[in-house]
Order: C-alpha cells, then structure tokens, then sequence
C-alpha cells in the first residue's frame, strides 16, 4: 500500500513538472563601470526561475562562475569576482579597454560583447530543454571616467565603443 502511495505522489510531481511552464532565465541590467586604467566593474543583474535557482543551489549550474569564464576565455582578461548573490553577479576585468593617448586626448576603447556564447554555453546542461532563457539585458550601460553614458536596450550584442576624452 505505502508502495502504491509513493508511486501515486511521484506520478503527480512528474505530472505537475511537466504541464508547469516553461521556467526562464532573464537578463535584467549589465554595467560596465570603465575605470580610468582601463579596467572596468561589470554588474549584471538577472532573474532567476525557482528551477534555476535549485540548480544553482544544488551546484548543477553556477551564473557568476559561468560569466568568469565567458570573459576570460573570450578577452583573454583576467577576472576576478567581486560579488556574487542569487541574482547579481560583480567582476573586475582587469585592462577591458584599450587607452590610447594623444597628447591631452585619451581614447578609450571596449570591445564588443556578446550574449550569444553565453545561450551555447547553456544548452550544454541537462535542463536546458526545459527552460527559456533571455540573455539580452533590458538595459546595458557603459560609464566612462570622464561621465560619458552609452546604454543599449534589449541587445544580444554590444558593438566596441570608442570614446575619446579630453584632459
């Protein structure tokens, strides 16, 4: 009898696992804070589903590891983690943007970003068919020493910027 019961409730979670909907990933904020030797903070905001956050509980996935690594193996930067939480993740890569100097003029260059490795990156796990994801932040922000303000809404990608400053 208490066989019957445990198949009863396992039949039902499997049940309600597979008619819940699909849960999903969603990039919500990315600030890119370029210091003035070139370094830059980049904090990216993102939501998590209950599904997602059990498998960054249990250690299946891990964001803040993951967005480590896309930088460093995409830039060839160093990375260091500053913070990481449920829903935030903050890193300091170290000589993001290029300086170029010219006289009392620095120009300063970041590269071009993009989401789409971090999607590849995802379908590699085991419950990638089972969730949605949205890698195109609501709102990237780039900040440069001297107050320059890019911002980019809803983009996979993120072109290089070149902004030149005036000393």
């Amino acid at each position: 009898m208490a066989r019957k019961i445990l198949y009863l409730i396992l039949g039902i979670g499997i049940l309600l696992f597979c008619i819940c909907p699909a849960q999903a990933f969603t990039a919500k904020t990315l600030d890119i804070n370029v210091q003035g030797n070139g370094d830059a903070i980049i904090t990216f905001d993102y939501a998590l589903s209950w599904f997602e956050n059990v498998a960054v509980f249990t250690h299946i996935a891990d964001p803040n590891t993951e967005l480590k690594s896309a930088l460093e193996n995409n830039y060839g930067k160093n990375v260091d983690v500053l913070a990481a939480t449920g829903n935030e993740a903050k890193v300091l890569v170290h000589d993001f943007a290029t300086r170029n100097t010219q006289g009392t003029a620095v120009t300063m260059t970041t590269p071009a970003l993009s989401f789409q490795s971090a999607e590849n990156v995802l379908k590699q796990y085991w419950f990638a068919p089972l969730i949605n994801v949205d890698f195109s932040p609501d709102l990237t922000t780039v900040d440069f020493p001297d107050g320059y303000i890019a911002q980019y809404y809803n983009q996979i990608a993120i072109p290089q910027i070149s902004h030149t400053m005036a000393y």
